[in-house]
């Protein structure tokens, strides 16, 4: 039986009741699940008592994104950490396609073989960068957790686990990119001789993330719009910008 709608619970307490539900389990099946007894799962489920981090983590991994972000994160576990228990939740995500996924992490120094997977899925991060004259998210893209996944074909994704999605807004790169579209960023790639013509993301600790082109004046690199009305900012040594990524490639909405 459902708990009284006017009891007030935490959140988590909340999910976690909600998940079993939707399993259509028993709360003794679903300690089962997890290695528990029905009365611990009864005191979760009613606020009296909060899981241990590794039962948070046994709930990752039990549940489909993006539920499974929300345990993992209640467990203490940063981006950084997650491939840890990202296997089970690889097998089932592969198993209901017909192509081959791999689920990999960004930011990861870990060496990571992809062999023949047809996709990868990408982290899509809840943050946004800006367009010239349009202020971006200050996050500087460090142990987010992720709101969800993108696939995408591998050949498209040159370093996977160095790769995340971000959203745009503004339409100051318009035509090529408009407000709301995701983009693809290659972490890895942040040597500004490498990077000169490319669009990229780059990160100031007031200003936030912002995505432009990147050109060379003489000895001067600066980002610009596609657009002549917005001023170019210098990233010289000491402007406090940085680069964060090159922008792999960008989706959005037919409108």
């Amino acid at each position: 039986m459902r708990r009284n709608s006017e009891t007030i619970v935490p959140e988590w307490s909340r999910k976690i009741e909600d998940m079993r539900h939707e399993r259509k389990l028993s709360q003794e099946g679903f300690g089962n699940r997890l290695g528990v007894s029905a009365m611990a799962v009864s005191r979760w489920e009613r606020g009296v008592a909060e899981p241990t981090g590794e039962t948070y983590i046994q709930l990752g991994n039990l549940a489909e994104a993006p539920l499974c972000w929300f345990f993992w994160k209640r467990a203490g576990l940063r981006l950084s950490d997650i491939t840890r228990v990202l296997p089970e939740a690889n097998r089932r995500f592969a198993e209901n396609r017909a192509f081959d996924v791999e689920l990999v992490k960004a930011g990861s120094n870990k060496k990571h073989s992809l062999g023949k997977v047809d996709l990868v899925a990408i982290p899509l991060l809840p943050v946004h960068a800006g367009t010239p004259g349009v202020q971006g998210d200050t996050s500087d893209l460090t142990d987010i957790a992720p709101e969800s996944v993108m696939a995408a074909p591998r050949d498209w994704c040159p370093n996977p686990v160095s790769t995340v999605c971000l959203r745009v807004k503004g339409n100051s790169m318009s035509p090529l990119i408009l407000d709301g579209y995701i983009l693809a960023v290659d972490t890895s790639a942040t040597e500004n001789d490498d990077l000169v013509g490319q669009i990229v993301v780059a990160w100031h600790r007031e200003r936030g993330l912002l995505v432009s082109r990147m050109i060379r004046f003489d000895h001067m690199d600066a980002l610009v719009s596609d657009r002549r009305e917005y001023e170019a900012v210098s990233i010289t040594a000491g402007s406090d910008w940085r680069i964060v990524g090159k922008v792999l490639w960008w989706t959005g909405r037919a409108r």
